[in-house]
């Protein structure tokens, strides 16, 4: 039977995850405290602990994990956090943690990962990420609390302790170059260099000579040798931007190097091997331009062995204030202190679309900053775009039957609750909310337990 220790020191969180993980065939223990939680695993072994990272000032989550750990490495270990943050997820992996949560979690996600973390367990054989080879390294510029970017931040963290090629997707301006350098970052290579490329700004020709470099006389203008990128980055990491755009030439050439380490340099006869990891990115539909014949198979499989998709900035509007207090702490104006966005201001740029998506956000704000005189940004000093605020458009019209705000509150409220069979507890876990406001919500609403 699986024994499973909850250890938080919110004993209603407690609580809530013993009923949420308990089943006949598992044994679940909770501890309070880091020390408690020592205490319980001395007396007998545990299959599973799900732990929160903040306990107290003396033991974190983190201490806890390196602890269970260092007595029991096949001890699965899932750690919780109600700050996402890049470098918790990093360190998090690096301990060994099978996985890292983020507050409010999805139940249904939470009970899917301890389901993964005990068969884990219970098949040492499954293959693993060796999370102990990873390093440290500063942050990465990478700014968002959002639930797509803390799933992005757990993808980089397994991608840095494994060497296989990792293909990026995502918008244009969303950031995927700092999360190929995330990447590199905290993996093995992170002493070598880091090289990346547009291929998509250069012809075949020259893209062909800055890859793989060329010899002298192999063709028009080339009055010397050149080491080529896949050279240069010996060791370490090469970025291909926009990998979406190369021809069928240079694509044959890349899946050499990724299936036998060699490059051959434009014009010679000798072949080089060459020790390097690929990280590619692209805004294009891949599998789309592989069944329309645009783009090899064969290289797209080679390249999809671990992908990380970025969110658009329209869907994690939640990161939009950080994002733009960061641009405004970079560009002080030459007053000595950070402009500062009015909640008008705030509100106008967290409706706007952003289809340049954080690029364009910043490039945005750092105007903003460098224009206006005062400390506040105001409504009135963002460009017409960015005030004018369209209404969502109503797949119906509008009709008098349409439900009030209240009523679908209270239906949804209702819906909750009967499938969580009146647990108060879950139920205010679900909806984001303390179980003071739960209550009042009841109260207003005219609900009771027995109703639903």
């Amino acid at each position: 039977m699986p024994r499973i220790l909850v250890v938080d020191d919110d004993h209603e969180t407690c609580r809530f995850m013993d009923e949420l993980l308990r089943a006949p065939e598992r044994e679940i223990e909770v501890a309070y405290t880091p020390e408690e939680a020592l205490a319980l695993a001395r007396r007998g072994a545990f299959d599973l602990v799900v732990s929160d990272i903040n306990l107290n000032a003396e033991l974190s989550g983190l201490d806890l994990l390196r602890a269970f750990k260092g007595a029991d490495p096949r001890l699965e270990v899932v750690l919780i956090s109600g700050f996402g943050a890049l470098e918790t997820a990093i360190e998090a992996v690096r301990a060994g943690a099978f996985d890292y949560v983020s507050k409010p979690f999805d139940i249904v996600e939470m009970q899917d990962t301890v389901e993964r973390a005990l068969k884990r367990r219970a098949h040492p054989a499954v293959p693993a990420a060796r999370p102990e080879e990873v390093e440290a390294a500063p942050a990465d510029g990478l700014i968002g609390r959002s639930r797509g970017m803390l799933g992005v931040y757990k993808q980089i963290a397994h991608a840095a302790g494994s060497d296989a090629p990792v293909l990026i997707t995502g918008e244009t301006g969303t950031g995927k170059e700092l999360i190929a350098r995330a990447i590199h970052s905290h993996s093995r290579r992170a002493g070598r260099p880091f090289v990346p490329v547009n291929v998509g700004a250069l012809s075949e020709g020259l893209l062909e000579s800055e890859l793989f470099g060329h010899v002298r006389g192999s063709f028009t203008g080339a009055v010397g040798d050149k080491k080529g990128v896949f050279e240069q980055a010996e060791g370490g990491s090469i970025f291909l931007d926009e990998i979406g755009e190369t021809t069928p030439a240079v694509q044959v050439r890349l899946l050499r190097v990724l299936e036998q380490g060699e490059v051959r340099p434009v014009g010679a006869s000798r072949v080089l091997t060459v020790d390097v990891r690929v990280l590619a990115a692209t805004n294009r539909d891949l599998e789309r331009m592989v069944r329309d014949g645009g783009f090899r198979q064969d290289l797209y499989y080679r390249l999809n062995v671990l992908r990380i998709s970025v969110p658009p900035l329209r869907d994690r509007r939640e990161d939009i204030p950080l994002l733009a207090a960061q641009v405004l702490r970079s560009v002080d104006g030459g007053s000595g202190r950070p402009r500062v966005l009015s909640p008008e201001a705030l509100s106008a740029l967290m409706s706007y679309a952003w289809p340049g998506n954080v690029r364009e956000l910043e490039n945005a704000v750092e105007r903003l900053a460098l224009s206006v005189t005062g400390d506040t940004i105001h409504l009135e000093d963002l460009p017409p775009a960015f005030r004018a605020r369209p209404p969502a458009p109503l797949e119906e019209p509008l009709f008098d039957g349409l439900p009030s705000l209240d009523e679908m509150e209270k239906r949804y409220l209702k819906h909750v609750l009967a499938a969580l069979k009146g647990n108060r507890s879950r139920a205010a876990e679900v909806l984001g909310i303390d179980r003071r406001t739960l209550y009042r919500m009841m109260e207003r609403f005219g609900l009771d337990r027995d109703q639903v």
